[in-house]
């Protein structure tokens, strides 16, 4: 099922469609049967350096299956304030990012995307509140596309391997 205004009857990531940083339209169930971290970064960010331990994690792992998601965001002190070309170049030029990257989205707020609202209505951040606080939150789901684990951003991507491994190990 693929959902554009609503998350309320989706199942999983992968019932979603996302605009990549190309402007493309991307489904989500190309995916499908993939262990997903998805993350809400941004460029001038003081967890920016986190691009780094996201690129060794999927370099490590995506030939076992794991699919790194990055999606822009400039809702938190307007730290991802360049155009889809600018945070494409930043991100190759900086960090070497190979994983895949989508569009600049909202992750909180009455304009939230649909995959980010289905998220956080289905893992709690810390003291059990729902919206997104900062940039660089995580969200690790197993291949059947259920939400292992939501991360906050400090959680350094380097202390996720272990985690990483049992999402993978999830038929």
């Amino acid at each position: 099922m693929m959902i554009r205004d609503g998350c309320e009857t989706a199942d999983a990531p992968y019932d979603f469609r996302v605009r990549t940083l190309a402007g493309t339209e991307q489904d989500l169930s190309a995916y499908r049967g993939q262990a997903l971290l998805i993350v809400n970064v941004a460029s001038r960010c003081g967890f920016t350096p986190q691009y780094e331990g996201l690129e060794l994690l999927y370099r490590r792992y995506r030939g076992q299956g794991l699919v790194v998601l990055g999606f822009p965001c400039n809702q938190f002190g307007a730290q991802e304030p360049g155009t889809a070309a600018d945070i494409q170049i930043f991100c190759r030029e900086r960090y070497d990012v190979t994983f895949p990257m989508f569009a600049k989205i909202d992750v909180k707020g009455p304009a939230a995307d649909p995959l980010f609202r289905w998220l956080t209505a289905r893992a709690e951040g810390l003291f059990g509140t729902r919206a997104i606080k900062w940039n660089f939150t995580k969200f690790l789901v197993d291949r059947s596309g259920r939400i292992v684990h939501r991360y906050a951003p400090r959680v350094r991507p380097d202390t996720l391997a272990r985690p990483v491994e049992r999402a993978l190990a999830t038929p």
